[in-house]
C-alpha cells in the first residue's frame, strides 16, 4: 500500500501556486450530478492501516483468481505462462524507474529496448514498421481508424461484426468528438466470418475496413480478397490482433495485404493483471509511416561511429504543434513493452511456433471433448486457441453457475452483447498452454450437469 504524506499545508501551497482557492476549484468541470455531497456510503472516515489491510485482504479473497480454477476465459485477454525471468528483468532499476525518454542521449538502454520491440512487432504482424507501443489494443484500434481518415481524407469506417465489442465501444466513444462515421455490425453465430459481406459495403466514402483476426468468435479468415477490395476503392484494411500468439501458427495480416495492423500484446510477457496495464501494438506499411501515431525509435551512429538509438519520429503534440500532431496519446506502456520484448526474445521464433502449436493442439482436444456434451454444439470448426460453443440454453447463467462451482468456463456472448437474443446461447472458450486435460474434463462434466 502506498503512503502519500501530504499535509493540509502541502495542499494549500500547491493550490496557491495554480491559483485555486479550494480542492473543489480543481474539479469545477465535473458535472454536479457526478459529485458526491458527502462521504461514500459504507466507508469509514478513518481506519488504521492494519484494519484497512485486513479489510482489503478479505475483499480480495472474494475473487476467484485465474490460477485457482480451471480457466477458459479469453475474448481479448488470455492466460499464458510468463517466465519468472521476465518479471525479474523488468524490475531492474534502470527500467522500472525510467519514464518516457525525452532525453534520448541518457536513455540508450530504453531506446534500444524500444527499437528491438518495434522490430519484433513489425515482423510478427507482417508489416514494414511498428511504433514503440501504445496504451492497449482498443485505443490502438481507434488510432488506426483516425490514421486511415488522415491518409484517405474520408470519414467512414466499416467495423466488422467480428471485432471485439469493447473495441467497437471505444471507437464509438472517440468518434463522438471527431465526426467519424462508424458502420458497425453484429456477429452471426455461425462458422463463416463476415469478410465477403464487408466487401460489398466498401464505397467511395470508406476510409477503412476494420476486422479482427482471429475474430471475436475465434474464426480465422483469409483477408487477401478483402484487402484487394479495399485497395480497389482506395480504402485501407485495418486488422486487429487480440491474441498475438496465434501469429506463431497462422499467416500474419500484413502478409495478406492489411495496411495497418494493431493489437493487444497482453498475451506475451504481460499477464492478465486484473485487466491492465496492457500494451498496444501498432504497425503499418512504410508508405504510411508519417501518419503513424506515437513514436518510433531508430538506429544510428554517433560522431565517433558508435552504434546508438534515437527517437526518429514523434508526431505527438508534445513534440510538434498540436494542430500538426497525429495523436495526443501521451505514453506508450514502455515497461509492458519491455516485458513483451523480453518474453518474445526468450521464446525466439522456434519457441513461439512451439507455443502456438501447443495452444492449438490443446484447443482442438478441448473442442472435441466439449462438443460431445449433450446440448453443446461447436460453432467454429476452424480456430486457433479459441472457439465458440452454442449451448442448448442461455450461456450467461450457465457461466455464473459454473463460476459458483469454481470453474471459469468462458465468456458468454450474452455478456459481450447484452440484449442480442441471437447470440445469448454462445460461449467463447479459450485454451492455452496453461490448460490441462483435467481442466477440460472438469468443464465437460460441469457443463453436462448444467445443461441436463
Amino acid at each position: 500500500m502506498r503512503y502519500l504524506p501530504l499535509t493540509h499545508a502541502d495542499r494549500k501551497d500547491m493550490l496557491s501556486v495554480i491559483g485555486a482557492k479550494t480542492i473543489d476549484d480543481l474539479f469545477v468541470d465535473v458535472p454536479g450530478a457526478a459529485v458526491l455531497d458527502g462521504p461514500i456510503h459504507g466507508l469509514p472516515l478513518h481506519a488504521s492501516e492494519l484494519a484497512v489491510e485486513r479489510h482489503m485482504t478479505a475483499l480480495a479473497k472474494k475473487n476467484l483468481a485465474a490460477g485457482d480454477a480451471p480457466f477458459f476465459l479469453g475474448a481479448g485477454a488470455y492466460k499464458h505462462h510468463v517466465p519468472a525471468s521476465v518479471d525479474h528483468l523488468i524490475q531492474r532499476g534502470e527500467f522500472l524507474t525510467a519514464y518516457t525518454p525525452y532525453q534520448p542521449e541518457i536513455a540508450q538502454g530504453t531506446l534500444q529496448m524500444m527499437f528491438e520491440f518495434q522490430s519484433q512487432v513489425a515482423r510478427l504482424l507482417g508489416c514494414d514498421v511498428a511504433n514503440a507501443s501504445m496504451y492497449d489494443g482498443s485505443t490502438a484500434c481507434w488510432e488506426a481508424i483516425v490514421m486511415a481518415r488522415r491518409v484517405t481524407r474520408r470519414g467512414k469506417a466499416i467495423l466488422s461484426g467480428g471485432l471485439h465489442p469493447h473495441y467497437v465501444s471505444v471507437a464509438n466513444t472517440m468518434a463522438k468528438y471527431t465526426g467519424d462515421v462508424l458502420d458497425t455490425r453484429l456477429p452471426v453465430l455461425g462458422a463463416t466470418p463476415d469478410t465477403d459481406d464487408l466487401i460489398g459495403l466498401i464505397d467511395a466514402d470508406t476510409s477503412c475496413v476494420v476486422v479482427q483476426y482471429p475474430d471475436i468468435l475465434g474464426r480465422i479468415a483469409d483477408l487477401s480478397a478483402l484487402a484487394d477490395a479495399c485497395h480497389a476503392k482506395k480504402a485501407l484494411l485495418i486488422a486487429v490482433v487480440t491474441e498475438p500468439v496465434a501469429l506463431g501458427a497462422i499467416k500474419s495480416p500484413g502478409e495478406m495485404g492489411a495496411d495497418i495492423v494493431v493489437g493487444e500484446g497482453q498475451s506475451i510477457g504481460v499477464g492478465l493483471q486484473f485487466g491492465g496495464p496492457y500494451v498496444g501494438l501498432f504497425a503499418c506499411s512504410e508508405k504510411l509511416v508519417r501518419q503513424m501515431p506515437g513514436r518510433l525509435c531508430g538506429e544510428t551512429v554517433d560522431a565517433e561511429g558508435k552504434r546508438g538509438f534515437v527517437l526518429t519520429l514523434s508526431t505527438r503534440e508534445q513534440h510538434i504543434r498540436r494542430e500538426k500532431a497525429t495523436s495526443n496519446i501521451c505514453t506508450s506502456s514502455v515497461l509492458c513493452a519491455l516485458a513483451w520484448s523480453i518474453h518474445m526474445t526468450l521464446l525466439g521464433e522456434a519457441g513461439l511456433r512451439q507455443l502456438a502449436t501447443k495452444n492449438h493442439i490443446g484447443a482442438i482436444g478441448a473442442s472435441n471433448v466439449l462438443s460431445q456434451v449433450p446440448g453443446v454444439e461447436l460453432v467454429t470448426p476452424v480456430f486457433f486457441n479459441e472457439f465458440t460453443l452454442k449451448l442448448s440454453k442461455e450461456a450467461r447463467p450457465v457461466v455464473r453457475q459454473l463460476a459458483d462451482k469454481g470453474i471459469l468456463a468462458g465468456v458468454s456472448l450474452g455478456r459481450l452483447y447484452p440484449g442480442v437474443e441471437s447470440l445469448e446461447n454462445g460461449l467463447v472458450v479459450a485454451v492455452t498452454e496453461t490448460t490441462t486435460e483435467e481442466d477440460v474434463a472438469t468443464l465437460a462434466s460441469a457443463l453436462r450437469e448444467a445443461l441436463a
